[in-house]
């Protein structure tokens, strides 16, 4: 929680979630030169007008000068006027203009200009390409079945949030809102990550695919027949179509007879689109597909919109097959997909990755323009390849790819598919034998890939990569590289293969100079020194980068940097460190990260800067004394005298503000510690400097970037993690390697960062069993997965309803893979339990408790086990232990015996039935099997995890980071145009839906909050929130943070019922993701109860108060000022809830604690006692009034009632303190608060048996329990 650093009303505004980190002041450079260069190109959009073909219907498009024509035409394909055309180009003034020419290149093209859409003959290509289109766009594809995307990839939940919340009618202050309890102890429900089910979509055709007779034959090719299709449209008929060079048209062909030329007749229709054609033949199809548009506006375009350059997020809880979402449907083209989209020969998808690769890094970068263009087509190149190589892993994952050496073994195999080369995880020819083997091959395949990003992010020219991607899938790890042109050729005799580097293990070494340069600069940028390195030979080589990363002059001339997984030092510390016994650490691969050594390098840096600005200092001083000294006799003479050494002064001064970073340099040996062996005594001390430099780098990894980690949790600097993903995050941002989790959890232990501790626990639970589960499936038939992931689980998650579980193995399948390893039968619990320990002991040198496993949360720790596995389960009540199990059970026998429910609520529980559509959480009775919480039924798909090496967009990064600048040194006006231009390079470049992209929408919206422009804010975090949905994950902490802050500005926008529903959907995923009492949750609750203020739902607010409360207490401890502040708006919800006495007694415990941490004269003590003695003062008032009211009840009722009375013989209820003016409370008491406390509860004990009966009505509100005990 972040602390406030004051109290303020219970009504104020919220606090927000998170604020972006101040802008990097090196950030002036990319502002100045986007300045410069924009002044060269004039980029002001202008309206064109399109004219289309037929009945000159046209419309308006804006374009910019930038543009390129085929920019233009995709515009005007998504036009809904236009949405018929597909094979066209474009002609102004009668000439035909190029796909690719840039806007201002078209001679006179300016503002109100036409231009003119003229129809082109089609090819088999693009016959094939509009008709996928029109299916698309008709809604006539049915589902399909992705091998590597999984079930419901890239799914949005935002727009079913606020159905069934009454949003419509905003309350206007008049009216107290109906907001339902909320109950703070009910276990998360897993369907909160699923979409709610439409129903079916409307059917504008029945089925549209290609015919049997399709190829044409080659005397029809001659004729200019493409393609043969067939369509049945929604009035029962049937349609023969031939695909002509010139359009479509309905033929004379039949099921049984081929005849593709036109028909005769009132059907002989023909149209240059098929969309077209479609409207003439099927008189239904205009009506329908209005209702099928419809039906897809319900939901945000962006929830919809095609995902081009990312993958989408898999959630890792689906429906199950009888789910609406998950309905197969019969679609015959979904089996002619392949051709349709690569063409009879594939040609269409076989590229060349490394040529497109290295061609689209050598275009131009001169201009803005030319930026824009190369990065775009980088990141759509890298999304491709991406693509590609995973499905291509996945094949070769699953053994349906030839290997090109079959006769070695299955670790050494190398494969070729889709012009990719694959190779696996391991150590499969001995190059890491000294290393550890098979966990140091897979660790630094891991290590190759971040480091071919790096070199990609920095851009050097002449310097290149291959394509590199890194799949786990399936206990596997599968490296796809694009195949560098002489990365096969045999070397000549004599001559080296790798030109620059270790050749063959560390024997040869290799130091072309013709590398020297370029690894030069790839070696400045890295930190890493330039040093000296011996062959078997002892020969000396002194070498730019470490004998590790090779240089290899590829046959088209370029030069390939490869093996880049020690790009840092050996983090020598955590090997000289020693392990628990019989727990020696896996490998030797325990490098560094690049981020510890930057930042290392820039606190160097300043401690450089500080120390020669002291050198100045003093030198300076030492010369001023020596002046005066001498000037003191003279002093006489130059007062006559003018100041001639003024303006030598002032230069001097600008001179010694400029300090020369020339002497400055950090950079360390990546190859110390490594096994070389120095000859001289030179040779030796140079090394013996070098492994000094490295110690202090891990010295600096412990004794300062660890702590003042666990120093800004405490103190609530930073947002804690909520889950294992955003704890690597984290933690590599900081520099910290994830072997270091154990010693975080024992350093975080007894503090305030004991849940970091908890987190670290359960991540290192969760790796463990990855580690222990990839030694069973690495060479387990896909088949046979399923049962396997489901014995684990109840071995790990379901010992508590099954303490002996049983593998449950298809015997068919069994017998037929009879020759495979099926040791994962004989796991137990308690070995499954022992396997980890010894994980965890031996990876993070961390001795889990005896009792952990009886600690575990379940739920949560099956969500981070299923993501590290990309596991996608059926959605089910998972029953964990023997008292769920029970509960369950008696729900169930309650509901049987309440068989005769109202007719109403079997209607209304029916979508919720299907939506569930979930088998019982425990296997069927009829099974002859025991209960189990885990079947191999819920394991319904694995999605491949992917590490890649793109690159992100360093133009508009800096176009970001430029903007942020501009508005921090109050220069608002170009801050925002800079802002709004950094947008729209995120969007051009990355494309809608990126995760880069949800990251510049939150950035941006919380900016814009800033500005005080909440309807731009409240527009970015809605497709923040989208997006991030859609390409980080459902329930990811960056979907969380983007709800919640949607929320907050919702809020301050007035609309607090929407507000409420997305902070309540933020919070029920949390559950999810860590379970209660997350530290950050605090501030979310206040906020919350602050919205609830805000719409008059005062009891629902103190009870949002108190969980909040509740929360800091166990997080902070009691006596803290962060549960001080919290007591003080709790005193102020319990006055608006018509409380008094609640709200004295927690105001007096928020001054104590205040006067007691703060002192008398802090602004917070003071306001607390301030409000302390009014909220005294008016239950004083109150309890007087209350004895009145007794006293006249019992005296004899034959007297006339005042003109002040209510009539009613009803007590007059009190309004609320926060509507109470301060000058309407009765004079001050000279008694003290003491003593008025004991007055006021002497008064309450007296009314306690009369006013007993009456209290029962709201006997609710007056409860501790369900309130938390807030009332003393």
């Amino acid at each position: 929680m972040a602390e406030a650093s004051s109290t303020t009303s219970g009504g104020g505004n919220a606090a927000p979630e998170g604020n972006p980190p101040p802008p990097k002041t090196d950030a002036l450079d990319g502002q100045q030169s986007m300045e410069d260069e924009s002044e060269q190109v004039e980029d002001t959009p202008f309206a064109i007008t399109v004219v289309l073909p037929h009945d000159s219907k046209s419309f308006e498009i804006p374009v910019s000068p930038l543009e390129q024509i085929h920019e233009i035409r995709q515009s005007i394909i998504e036009h809904p006027l236009a949405i018929q055309y597909s094979c066209f180009h474009l002609e102004h003034k009668g000439k035909r203009i190029n796909d690719f020419a840039q806007v201002s290149d078209v001679e006179g093209l300016a503002s109100n200009s036409e231009l003119h859409v003229v129809e082109d003959p089609y090819t088999e290509k693009e016959a094939r390409i509009h008709l996928i289109r029109v299916r698309e766009l008709i809604g006539a594809a049915g589902d399909r079945t992705d091998t590597i995307q999984g079930i419901l990839a890239g799914v949005s939940v935002y727009d079913d949030i606020p159905n069934g919340k009454d949003t419509s009618n905003e309350k206007n202050g008049d009216d107290t809102a109906q907001v339902d309890e909320y109950d703070f102890s009910a276990p998360p429900s897993l369907s909160t990550l699923l979409p709610q089910e439409l129903e079916p979509k409307p059917q504008t055709v029945r089925s549209i695919s290609l015919s049997p007779w399709n190829p044409p034959p080659a005397p029809l090719r001659q004729k200019g027949h493409l393609l043969y299709l067939q369509i049945s449209t929604n009035e029962n008929e049937q349609f023969h179509i031939t695909a002509h060079v010139g359009g479509f048209f309905v033929n004379k062909s039949s099921n049984a007879k081929f005849d593709p030329f036109p028909k005769g007749g009132p059907k002989a229709e023909a149209a240059h689109s098929l969309f077209t054609l479609l409207l003439k033949i099927s008189p239904s199809f205009e009506a329908k597909f209005g209702d099928y548009q419809d039906y897809c506006n319900r939901k945000d375009p962006l929830a919809t919109f095609q995902i081009g350059n990312a993958f989408p997020s898999a959630p890792w809880i689906v429906p199950s097959s009888a789910s609406t979402l998950c309905t197969h449907s019969a679609d015959l083209t979904r089996t002619q997909e392949t051709f349709l989209l690569g063409g009879a020969e594939n040609t269409d998808s076989l590229r060349d990755w490394n040529e497109e690769f290295q061609s689209a890094k050598e275009l131009p970068r001169d201009t803005i323009q030319d930026r824009v263009f190369r990065e775009r087509l980088l990141s759509k190149l890298y999304a491709d390849y991406n693509d590609a190589a995973t499905r291509g892993a996945v094949l070769v994952a699953r053994g349906e790819v030839a290997p090109l050496n079959p006769t070695e073994g299955r670790d050494a195999q190398i494969f070729v598919y889709n012009n990719v080369f694959f190779s696996f995880g391991t150590d499969g020819v001995g190059t890491f034998t000294s290393e550890g083997g098979d966990e140091a091959a897979r660790v630094a395949t891991g290590k190759d890939v971040l480091g071919v990003k790096l070199v990609n992010q920095l851009d050097i020219d002449s310097l290149y990569t291959p394509g590199t991607v890194v799949v786990d899938y399936l206990g596997k790890r599968i490296v796809g590289q694009s195949i560098v042109p002489g990365i096969f050729k045999q070397p000549e005799p004599g001559e080296n293969q790798i030109h620059y580097g270790a050749v063959d293990g560390k024997d040869v070494v290799a130091a072309d100079e013709r590398f020297a340069a370029s690894f030069e600069k790839l070696a400045q940028a890295l930190r890493v020194k330039k040093h000296s390195v011996w062959d078997k030979d002892n020969k000396r080589f002194d070498l730019e980068a470490s004998v590790e990363m090779k240089g290899l002059l590829g046959t088209d001339g370029r030069k390939y940097v490869l093996d880049l997984y020690r790009i840092t030092p050996l983090d020598i510390a955590w090997m000289e460190e020693s392990s628990p016994e019989g727990a020696d650490y896996p490998h030797r691969m325990t490098v560094l990260r690049p981020e510890l050594i930057e930042t290392m390098g820039k606190q160097k840096a300043r401690d450089f800067l500080n120390t020669e600005m002291r050198r100045r200092k003093d030198a300076a001083d030492a010369a001023e004394s020596k002046t005066e000294a001498k000037n003191d006799g003279a002093k006489a003479k130059d007062d006559k005298k003018p100041d001639a050494s003024l303006g030598e002064g002032v230069e001097e001064t600008a001179e010694l503000d400029r300090i020369d970073m020339s002497g400055f340099n950090f950079s360390l040996n990546p190859d110390v510690f490594s096994g070389q062996e120095p000859q001289t005594d030179a040779e030796k001390a140079e090394m013996a400097k070098d492994e000094d430099d490295v110690r202090e780098a891990c010295a600096y990894l412990r004794e300062t970037i660890i702590p003042g980690l666990l120093r800004d949790l405490e103190e609530s600097d930073i947002s804690f993690p909520m889950d294992g993903r955003s704890l690597t995050r984290l933690l590599h941002r900081r520099g910290i390697n994830m072997r270091y989790l154990g010693l975080l959890a024992t350093l975080g232990a007894g503090t305030r960062a004991d849940c970091l501790t908890k987190l670290c626990v359960r991540e290192m639970i969760a790796r463990s069993f990855k580690h222990v589960a990839a030694k069973y499936l690495k060479y387990l038939p896909l088949s046979l997965t399923s049962a396997c992931f489901s014995h684990l689980f109840n071995c790990l998650l379901g010992a508590g309803v099954n303490p002996n579980p049983s593998a449950d193995i298809d015997e068919s399948l069994k017998a037929l893979f009879s020759d495979t390893d099926l040791a994962f039968e004989q796991v137990t619990p308690e070995s499954l339990r022992a396997d980890i320990q010894k994980e965890t002991l031996r990876r993070y040198r961390y001795a889990l408790a005896e009792d952990w496993s009886s600690k575990l949360m379940h739920l949560q720790l099956l969500r981070d086990i299923s993501l590290k596995l990309g596991l996608q389960l059926q959605l089910k009540n998972f029953v964990f232990t023997a008292e769920d199990q029970a509960a369950q059970s008696a729900k169930l026998a309650t509901t049987t015996s309440n068989g005769n429910a109202p007719a109403e609520s079997t209607k209304k529980n029916k979508k919720k039935k299907a939506r569930d559509a979930s088998p019982a959480s425990v296997t069927s009775t009829t099974s002859s099997r025991a209960p189990h919480t885990f079947s191999p039924d819920d394991f319904v798909n694995v999605v491949p995890l992917i590490k890649d090496s793109c690159p992100r967009s360093a133009l508009a990064e800096e176009a970001l980071e430029a903007g942020r600048l501009s508005i921090y040194q109050n220069q608002r006006k170009l801050g925002e145009d800079l802002l709004l231009e950094s947008l729209s390079l995120h969007e051009q470049i990355y494309g809608l839906v990126h995760p880069e992209v949800a990251q510049m929408y939150h950035t941006l919206s919380q900016l814009y909050y800033q500005l005080d422009q909440k309807d731009a804010a409240i527009e970015l975090a809605r497709k923040a929130a989208i997006v991030s949905e859609r390409t980080v994950g459902l329930d990811s902490a960056e979907t969380v943070l983007n709800y919640l802050n949607l929320s907050l500005f919702l809020h301050q926008r007035g609309a607090s019922q929407l507000a409420l529903a997305y902070a309540k959907h933020a919070l029920d995923l949390w559950k999810i993701i860590y379970g209660p009492d997350h530290p950050d949750t605090i501030t979310t609750m206040n906020n919350y109860a602050v919205m609830l203020q805000s719409i008059k739902a005062y009891h629902e607010s103190r009870r949002w108060f108190e969980e909040s409360l509740r929360v800091c207490e166990t997080v902070f401890g009691k006596n803290t000022v962060n549960s001080a502040t919290l007591l003080f708006q709790l005193a102020q919800a319990l006055a608006l809830d018509q409380d008094p006495k609640g709200a004295m007694n927690r105001m007096r415990e928020s001054y104590s604690i205040f006067k007691n941490t703060l002192g008398d004269d802090d602004k917070n003590t003071q306001e607390a006692n301030h409000w302390l003695e009014q909220l005294t003062a008016n239950a004083v008032s109150l309890a007087k009034h209350a004895r009145d009211v007794e006293l006249r009840k019992s005296k004899p009722s034959n007297f006339r009632l005042s003109s002040t009375s209510t009539g009613t013989g009803k007590q007059a209820e009190p309004k609320p303190a926060s509507e109470t003016p301060v000058n309407a409370v009765t004079p001050r008491d000279t008694r003290s608060i003491e003593s008025l406390l004991h007055w006021i509860e002497a008064g309450e004990q007296k009314q306690g048996a009369s006013g007993s009966r009456s209290n029962k009505k709201n006997a609710g509100r007056g409860n501790p329990k369900r309130r938390g005990g807030s009332t003393a």
